[in-house]
């Protein structure tokens, strides 16, 4: 029973005790304190009261004739419903080989005779409590679990999804020396598309090509999602495993395929499922898919080689029309020229001051005032004009740039601290982020803390915000790297938290100080899920004591909602777009109570 529903349902206590007294004795002292109670004189009928009563809490002689506490404890240990319910255990032996018993066998909570009962109903009472914590804590790892591994939105897998499928279907192909095929989907004008017809529209347009794939590709095979089979199981059958890696792109793998030809089939029944109208209100809109394919191994050998091919293949299909399939092949490096002239337009920007950096402000709930800044990196180049940093940072990452340019943006914001310290201003937090390759370098610690003693920055005034996917992907090890940045004086912030998946035990040892709602679930607040999810990620922040900020917030009922919900920090375009070094004093002198407290 949740603590929700306990607080409108007395909770059920199952009294188990060979002992008529004893059981008298606890059913006043557990009545006492308004909770209800079913009894059981021995171990047979306890397990049958457990199974029809559901209590919430479970209290058990050991000494029993016939089956023993413990033997009940073990078997209500192994029910589903009775995996996790608090057990206390009741006996006369009080050495240690006998507690240690107890807990083997599942106890929670040990009390050795005579029994103190006027402690007793509150000592049921905390007993409660922590289970409440307990399961709420579970669901919350769940949801993020889920969150992990699924689109909210379609259901279907998401990327990180996608990369552990095609990671265990190709290791499986080449044990079997088998063929596999990557399709990318993406689907044509589909920005021009949404902003027609809204975006709630645009979701539900989303949702129906999921389930047009979903039906139309379950005849060549069950789509299954292996979250823990190894890929060495050699009982693994051949599947068609789709996912959505965001936005309007989505991907089908094919395994143990026989030729080309199969594969050409089913890119044109998908393209058939997909070209046909979507009924949506009033709006019948036709959206057609382009389709790269990329073959296992002849267009790559290794998981990255084939999404890079396979996307190379997708823009050809774009380039030649679109609403059409088109395989790899050596000849589509119109693409991969462009990337490369952008890698070296790039490393010229860096050279050519093009690049600059703007600062969005982070307000503080309780007071109103602005306590911090997140460094924003901006590219005004000559022809293209502004480029986005989603087109930018990719490459400066894949291109290992993005070091050189990590330590440019350090400088900056050295260079801008001092110069607001100049003019008298008070201290306030930057936030920088660091890029997963970055975050990887094994001298990070050290070279930062060269920059810090070189730039005479205050370490307590820069937060770094590292991905949570970066810290996670070898949690053992960034523990020391992490506790190493820590030591230097600075703090850390999880950026786009829930976008990946952090078990509750690495995140609590992880020394970190901020946990950073990604954008897309304050985006998606009018919704139960994404409601559900930012809630979830408020309490795990205040069971863990950690400072929560939502970024991305746009409008009032986005505000109203986490204001409620007793979000610590607030940043998005409904305060303020990113701002030039030189308006920050200003944006400093604004104090923002009186929206937050019409919320």
């Amino acid at each position: 029973m949740s603590s929700d529903n306990r607080a409108h349902q007395r909770a059920k206590i199952l009294v188990c005790d060979d002992d008529i007294n004893v059981r008298l004795l606890t059913r006043q002292c557990l009545e006492a304190e308004n909770m209800v109670v079913v009894e059981a004189a021995d171990g047979l009928e306890a397990l049958d009261v457990f199974t029809r009563e559901r209590p919430d809490l479970v209290f058990l002689d050991v000494e029993m004739p016939g089956m023993t506490g413990l033997e009940v404890c073990q078997r209500l240990r192994q029910m589903p419903q009775g995996e996790s319910i608090p057990i206390m255990i009741v006996t006369g032996s009080d050495d240690r080989q006998s507690i240690d018993q107890g807990f083997e066998a599942g106890a929670t909570q040990y009390k050795t005779k005579p029994v103190n009962w006027s402690l007793l109903g509150r000592d049921v009472q905390y007993m409660l409590r922590a289970s409440d914590a307990f399961n709420a804590l579970k669901r919350q790892e769940d949801r993020l679990r889920y969150l992990a591994y699924y689109d909210p939105l379609t259901s279907l897998p998401n990327r990180r999804s996608f990369n552990e499928q095609l990671n265990r279907i190709l290791k499986r192909c080449r044990r079997h020396k088998t063929s596999a095929a990557l399709l990318f989907i993406d689907l044509d004008h589909f920005k021009r598309i949404n902003d027609s017809i809204g975006h709630g529209r645009g979701d539900r347009l989303l949702v129906e090509i999921a389930k047009r794939l979903t039906n139309e590709l379950r005849e060549d095979d069950a789509i299954n999602y292996y979250t823990d089979n190894s890929a060495e199981d050699e009982n693994e059958d051949a599947s068609t495993e789709i996912a959505r890696l965001g936005g309007d792109e989505f991907t089908v793998v094919l395994s143990d395929i026989n030729d080309a030809m199969q594969v050409e089939r089913v890119a044109k029944r998908i393209l058939d499922s997909l070209s046909e109208p979507i009924a949506l209100q009033t709006h019948n809109p036709v959206v057609t898919p382009s389709v790269g394919i990329a073959l296992f191994p002849q267009d790559g050998e290794d998981p990255d080689t084939l999404v890079r091919n396979a996307d190379t293949a997708m823009y050809a299909a774009k380039a030649h029309g679109r609403a059409c399939y088109r395989f790899y092949d050596e000849a589509m490096n119109a693409l991969a020229v462009e990337q490369l002239k952008m890698e070296e337009e790039l490393r010229d920007a860096m050279r050519n001051h093009e690049l600059e950096l703007r600062y969005q402000p982070q307000i503080d709930t309780n007071s109103g005032e602005v306590v911090s800044m997140e460094a924003l990196v901006r590219w005004k180049h000559p022809e293209r004009g502004m480029v986005s940093p989603l087109t930018f940072i990719p490459v400066a990452e894949r291109t290992g740039q993005i070091i050189e340019l990590g330590a440019w943006v350090m400088g900056e914001v050295a260079r801008h601290c001092h110069y607001w310290d100049s003019m008298g201003l008070k201290p306030f937090r930057v936030c920088v982020n660091i890029s997963p390759l970055q975050f990887n370098q094994t001298n990070l610690p050290q070279s930062i803390g060269k920059f810090l003693k070189e730039s005479g920055m205050d370490a307590g005034r820069l937060e770094l915000e590292l991905t949570e996917s970066a810290i996670m992907t070898d949690a053992q090890t960034n523990i020391e790297r992490l506790q190493q940045l820590k030591a230097l004086g600075l703090e850390l912030a999880v950026d786009d938290f829930g976008t990946g998946y952090s078990s509750l035990s690495y995140l609590k040892r992880f020394p970190i100080d901020t946990l950073k709602i990604d954008q897309s679930f304050v985006a998606d607040l009018d919704s139960a899920d994404g409601a559900a999810i930012v809630d979830a990620i408020i309490a795990l922040s205040k069971t863990l004591n950690l400072r929560v900020i939502a970024e991305g917030i746009e409008d009032k009922e986005q505000l109203d909602y986490l204001v409620k919900r007793g979000c610590d920090l607030l940043q998005g375009y409904y305060f303020s777009r990113p701002i030039y070094p030189e308006d920050v004093p200003d944006m400093l002198r604004q104090n923002f109570s009186e929206a937050l407290n019409q919320s």
